[in-house]
């Protein structure tokens, strides 16, 4: 089965409006493949969702970086599916290992998380990864909650070798990969397996994304700092014309 190449930026927390534009401005001119080829996708901060969304061009999307676990209500600070959906904003990052470590979300709350936004409606990047310790693939509640796998893209980070000085290589990427979609298969079924797109999301840049979108298993990236530079990011884009 066919699966469409993804590529992701995540802003993280960077950027003024003015900064912003600029970068959107660059994305718009530039002569990228097909939606049909790619699907673009990217997230800056919630503050600049609206700004980008009515900017970018109306074949990339905009993905939010978090949103609450459910209905909206008082808990200061979140954001909530429904708050997405009504700006129109198709996608949210969930589960990143930033949020997994600063802010100790589990796996069960990243489940849970996950779960409620598919319910509403929006499209779920969901972050799974390991540490240098951890170093093999394990099960993830995620699995256990989503019933709707068509709107879930998983992305694997692998933690260690994000800022270690470590760098997995495209077979190491490609190893994780698919151990991870016989374990959807194992777990879920064949038809969510052979579709589900899986993202890398370790040290991407102009210099490796070739040889690891040619992994068979790798079907797209997510992109961290790198994404605020337009010539990385359109390196990852236009050589899958």
């Amino acid at each position: 089965m066919a699966r469409k190449f993804f590529v992701g930026g995540n802003w993280k927390c960077n950027g003024t409006a003015e900064e912003v534009k600029k970068i959107v401005t660059t994305l718009n001119e530039a002569e990228v493949p097909s939606e049909d080829v790619v699907e673009v996708v990217v997230s800056p901060p919630f503050v600049f969702l609206t700004l980008v969304k009515s900017l970018l061009r109306s074949d990339f999307h905009v993905a939010a970086q978090n949103c609450w676990v459910r209905k909206g209500g008082a808990f200061t600070g979140e954001i909530s599916a429904e708050m997405l959906v009504n700006l129109g904003i198709p996608w949210v990052i969930i589960g990143h290992s930033e949020r997994r470590a600063l802010l100790n979300e589990s796996n069960e709350f990243v489940g849970d998380k996950v779960a409620y936004a598919v319910s509403q409606g929006v499209k779920v990047i969901a972050c799974i990864g390991e540490t240098l310790e951890q170093r093999e693939p394990g099960s993830t509640p995620i699995a256990e909650k989503v019933t709707n796998w068509e709107n879930v893209v998983l992305a694997y980070e692998p933690v260690w070798a994000i800022g270690t000085g470590k760098v997995a290589t495209p077979a190491q990427a490609q190893e994780v990969h698919c151990e991870l979609r016989k374990w959807l298969n194992d777990n879920v079924n064949s038809e969510v397996a052979a579709s589900t797109r899986i993202l890398y999301g370790g040290s991407v840049n102009g210099a490796n994304c070739n040889e690891l979108a040619a992994q068979p298993d790798v079907d797209g990236f997510l992109v961290g700092g790198a994404s605020l530079k337009i010539s990385d990011v359109l390196s990852f884009i236009v050589p899958l014309v």
